[in-house]
């Protein structure tokens, strides 16, 4: 098992990193809904869901 580790050490190393990352952005993609942002950037006059995705705030938006 120690031998499979050691030859193998680059790819954990990466595996970690990338799963550190997704972590990240789950955890902040989160945070985000709780506050009510929203990822989309709330550019609604140039979005084909205009209108239904921000249903309190969508006629401020329009």
């Amino acid at each position: 098992m120690i031998s499979w580790i050691s030859s193998n050490i680059g790819t954990l190393a990466v595996l970690a990193v990338v799963i550190v990352i997704a972590a990240l952005i789950i955890i902040g993609m989160r945070r985000d809904k709780k506050k009510g942002r929203s990822s989309c950037g709330n550019n609604c006059a140039h979005c084909q869901m205009a209108g239904q995705c921000h249903s309190a705030k969508g006629a401020d938006l329009k």
